[in-house]
């Protein structure tokens, strides 16, 4: 099946999901997918802590974890594609093309644009999955970023994995077992993805988004395999532009004063880059909700029908702020990877550079700084991602990271103690 084709460094945890399709015609139970992350491919069936990666049994849950960028969501979705297709090649692709928008009668899609799932989601969700398929083998049941569930909604859905219907099949997406709780962990068969090459995600943009081979080569590095990022990246040119200020203005830090500036212009490029993000799907939804409604681009909009466009703007609303967290924890990560690259050099590694075209610079900053420094530095930055995780206010978290990482390089190489 072509649904399989867009999936990149993956093929253990393809076979297994190809094996678990192809055998057998329905499940004792209902299936869980928990897709949005990854290791080494392997699979665990339901609490155990080890199974066969090729075994050919359909099970009542999966589990797909691994790190953000790896496919996990794409690999969920090419699984559900799988297990609602009827098996012609006419079918297959209608089947794809309904999985793809989202359409599919036998397919429901929890994806949240908040910082958790909420418990009536996942209700209403658990209330959908007793009904039968209507056309096809399974229902299935796709929960995305299902670490976002407090305990007390991780629990309404324990209760639908304990007793499942038939033919019923789940897929979640977390990036690890452990953002799970223990029970369900325990009804779950794990499958984990690997983070994947640099090249297989540069092959995966080339083909797919018809950019050459230094630009998806580039944006592969840059995203450190993220494969949304490196698409984004390799297709948007503002995208990759924000990237390289953001770099530069860390770079020519060299005061207290430049890095409470430097903070606030980070938050500005990041609100840019969510912006960009969010306004033009915003627009398109709103479009698509108008038609839908009957009303012309531009009409006057009936007042009974304007609690429907205000709960639309709403859910915008939540996934601009989710956009923003999103955009300044993607500028987090790229500056991890300007001091794992200082750090390479310091130890000569010889390993490949993630942010090669600023290596003149990134040799000249290595012999100004010990080791030791440059680590100090990369514990902020994490330090920075947990605070921020934690509801510290962004401005204060960065100036704090931008603080400590200059005291951190006013440090000689030879000068720690």
């Amino acid at each position: 099946m072509a649904v399989w084709d867009d999936l990149t460094g993956q093929d253990d945890a393809i076979a297994i999901f190809k094996a678990a399709a192809a055998g057998g015609s329905a499940p004792s139970a209902s299936i869980v997918a928990v897709a949005e992350g990854g290791a080494a491919g392997s699979a665990t069936a339901p609490g155990s802590t080890s199974g066969s990666p090729t075994g050919r049994s359909m099970t009542h849950s999966w589990l797909i974890t691994g790190p953000p960028g790896s496919g996990r969501s794409n690999l969920a979705f090419a699984f559900a594609t799988a297990l609602l297709s009827p098996g012609t090649p006419e079918g297959d692709l209608a089947t794809q093309r309904q999985v793809e928008a989202r359409t599919h009668p036998d397919l429901a899609v929890l994806s949240t644009e908040r910082v958790i799932i909420s418990i009536e989601e996942v209700r209403t969700l658990v209330a959908s999955s007793q009904f039968s398929p209507s056309v096809g083998r399974y229902r299935v049941m796709i929960i995305e970023d299902a670490d976002r569930m407090s305990e007390r909604t991780s629990n309404v859905l324990l209760k639908a994995l304990e007793e499942p219907p038939e033919r019923t099949v789940w897929i979640l997406c977390a990036p690890s077992d452990a953002d799970l709780i223990p029970t369900i962990r325990s009804r779950v068969r794990t499958v984990r993805l690997r983070v994947p090459s640099v090249s297989d995600v540069a092959s995966l943009i080339e083909r797919r988004d018809g950019v050459d081979p230094v630009t998806a080569e580039r944006a592969a590095r840059h995203a450190q395999s993220h494969i949304g990022m490196a698409h984004r990246l390799a297709t948007n040119d503002e995208a990759r532009r924000r990237r390289e200020e953001t770099l530069e203005r860390v770079l020519r830090i060299r005061s207290v004063s430049d890095a409470v500036i430097t903070a606030a212009s980070l938050l500005e490029i990041a609100g840019a880059d969510a912006k960009a993000i969010t306004e033009e799907r915003d627009a398109e939804e709103r479009e698509h909700a108008l038609r839908s409604l009957g009303i012309e681009p531009g009409g006057t909009i009936p007042p009974a029908l304007r609690s429907q466009l205000r709960q639309l703007e709403e859910d915008q609303k939540r996934r601009a702020t989710r956009s923003l967290r999103d955009g300044i924890d993607r500028i987090l990560v790229d500056l991890l990877s300007l001091y794992r690259d200082v750090m390479m050099l310091q130890l000569g590694s010889g390993s490949e550079l993630v942010n090669l075209e600023l290596r003149d610079r990134l040799e000249a900053l290595s012999t100004h700084t010990s080791p030791a420094a440059t680590l100090a530095a990369m514990d902020a930055i994490a330090t920075a991602r947990q605070r921020i995780d934690g509801n510290v206010a962004p401005a204060l978290a960065i100036e704090a990271m931008l603080t400590t990482i200059l005291r951190g390089g006013a440090a000689r190489k030879g000068n720690d103690q």
